[in-house]
């Protein structure tokens, strides 16, 4: 018994079965006496005894109890405090618990992987039935690794409250593990952290100009490298408020004919009832208004954070409507596929040919396999209409009618326009390539979307290499560094100046093998715990489930 069930310092008398299907041990201390915990003193005399009931780890998935016969013994030395007192199988038992340590131990290895709520559903049927308050109890008590000096720290944020309240991850990129969480992002806190922790030589973080004087102050000597991902995000989003700006120009732009783009494709959804036409020019004039509201407190000089907060508006919106000269049309969806695209490229010849009789095209397409009514014909031919029908313009988007122009071709919005820029070349479908020759028929967009791609070219293709000289690695990106300080684009010419304060980290991220990706992942999975927890958790029990799992 004692091989299959070792119990330290503990002799097994006997096993019985107790209640619900569990099983009893009757356990006694090992040796004839014990020492007094105060003075040290050996004693034999026995005082008494009692029985101590603390469960242990289960035996062929049934709880295990254990019934432990304590004795007491009087203690001898006249000058001790203490007249009598326990004997202690402190390598099974802790003072006062009523589980074993190694019961304890397994308990705290799921409470930490799988969160208290889940793993006290989880441990009732492996036989280690407890409750999720003891749980947490156990990962507040479990003692947290040691930490060890970190040479190369992953720097990033985190959300504890998205939008509200973040704080801080520090990764040991070498060792691939978290050193630590902070509870907020600000240089006081992680300049602290990086002054108690000395020996730090490389830190990766992202762009914040919180984290790079965080670095400067906490570890003066420390390389600071830039995130080539964040790199690539801030050149995105430089195009994308470019793009915002010059969209209502861009859309102006006739399509560049393409032999992969279908002749009859659908650029718009089918018109819809009056009613929402009503409600989207209503829903557009309060766009309008907060635009204008936004620009007119933009030209006095009032901060973006606080137009954000006087306004209502969130701060993306309000960096948006500040950088457009004009208001920023919605782009038009793609539409979802409809049971008439099929029958496009017929109708379009029949309606080029001079048919513009809804009903008549109805029935032509209906015997040619057509399930839908006479009415989605009649919402495709409104708009493409040449003359005013007989039963007047009811029915017509706006009470009016599309002469003898055409619809023009709808252009992506500026966030998918400023994706395509950022993509690579041979990444691009023919459709795609199509958009960015259309767009690159403006001179100003030709020389933004070349900019961009060479940026991004230089970061990805970096020729990391341990033994090249920066200075020889970095000459590409000096000068593209000073063609778009002059390249007359201001949303360009800002982007490179930040690029240029930030120069020391830009270019070590362009000659050096490390990155933050590593502090992403464990990001990752610090979001992972904290859903695991229903998003309810503390700073401090996150910390440390953190910290503590593997």
């Amino acid at each position: 018994m004692e091989t299959l069930y070792p119990l330290p310092g503990c002799r097994v008398d006997r096993v019985a079965h107790g209640s619900a299907a569990g099983v009893v041990l009757g356990v006694r201390m090992e040796g004839t006496g014990a020492r007094c915990p105060s003075c040290q003193t050996s004693s034999t005399a026995v005082h008494g005894r009692y029985v101590r009931r603390p469960a242990d780890l289960p035996a062929a998935g049934r709880v295990v109890q254990i019934e432990l016969r304590v004795r007491r013994f009087c203690c001898r030395n006249p000058e001790c405090s203490r007249r009598t007192f326990a004997e202690r199988p402190v390598r099974l038992l802790a003072a006062q618990a009523r589980r074993t340590r190694r019961l304890a131990t397994a308990q705290c290895a799921v409470a930490i992987t799988a969160g208290a709520e889940a793993g006290a559903r989880l441990l009732k049927p492996l036989a280690m039935p407890t409750s999720p308050d003891t749980l947490l109890r156990l990962i507040r008590r479990a003692p947290l690794p040691s930490p060890s000096p970190a040479r190369v720290l992953g720097l990033d944020d985190w959300a504890l409250r998205k939008g509200r309240t973040y704080g801080s991850i520090l990764v040991d990129l070498e060792a691939h593990c978290v050193r630590d969480v902070l509870p907020d992002r600000s240089t006081p806190t992680v300049s602290a952290w990086l002054r108690q922790h000395p020996g730090v030589e490389v830190i990766a973080r992202e762009r914040s100009t919180e984290y790079a004087r965080a670095a400067v102050l906490g570890a003066p000597e420390a390389q600071q490298v830039a995130d080539r991902w964040h790199l690539l995000l801030n050149g995105r989003q430089m195009m994308e408020r470019w793009m915002t700006s010059a969209h209502p120009r861009l859309r102006a732009l006739p399509v560049v004919p393409s032999a992969d783009t279908p002749p009859a494709r659908r650029h718009t959804s089918f018109s819809r009832t009056h009613a929402e036409a009503h409600a989207r020019e209503e829903s557009r004039s309060r766009r309008v208004a907060a635009y204008e509201a936004v620009r007119l407190r933009h030209l006095v000089g009032e901060p973006l954070l606080r137009i954000s907060r006087t306004l209502g508006l969130a701060r993306g919106t309000v960096r948006k409507y500040a950088a457009a000269e004009v208001f920023p049309e919605r782009a038009a969806r793609v539409p979802r596929p409809s049971i008439l695209d099929p029958y496009l490229e017929y109708l379009t010849r029949r309606q080029v040919a001079g048919c513009e009789n809804a009903c008549e095209l109805w029935r032509e397409i209906r015997a040619q396999g057509f399930r839908g009514t006479s009415r989605q014909v009649h919402r495709w031919l409104q708009v493409r209409r040449t003359a005013r029908p007989r039963s007047g313009a009811r029915g017509y988007p706006g009470g009016n009618w599309w002469s003898k122009g055409t619809r023009p071709d709808a252009l992506s919005s500026p966030k998918q326009l400023a994706w395509l820029c950022v993509k690579k070349p041979s990444e691009l479908t023919p459709a795609e390539t199509a958009t960015l020759a259309r767009i690159e028929q403006d001179e100003e967009a030709s020389r933004v979307v070349a900019l961009t791609r060479r940026f991004c070219e230089l970061v990805r293709s970096r020729g990391v290499s341990q033994r090249a000289r920066p200075t020889r690695s970095c000459r590409p990106f000096e000068a593209w560094l000073g063609e778009a300080r002059t390249c007359g684009v201001r949303a360009v010419e800002t982007f490179a100046e930040g690029l240029e304060q930030d120069g020391d980290a830009v270019r070590a991220a362009l000659t050096s093998p490390w990155s933050n990706a590593q502090a992403e992942g464990q990001i990752t999975k610090l979001k992972l715990l904290k859903r695991q927890m229903y998003g309810r958790a503390n700073f401090d029990l996150l910390r440390r489930r953190v910290l503590l799992t593997v």
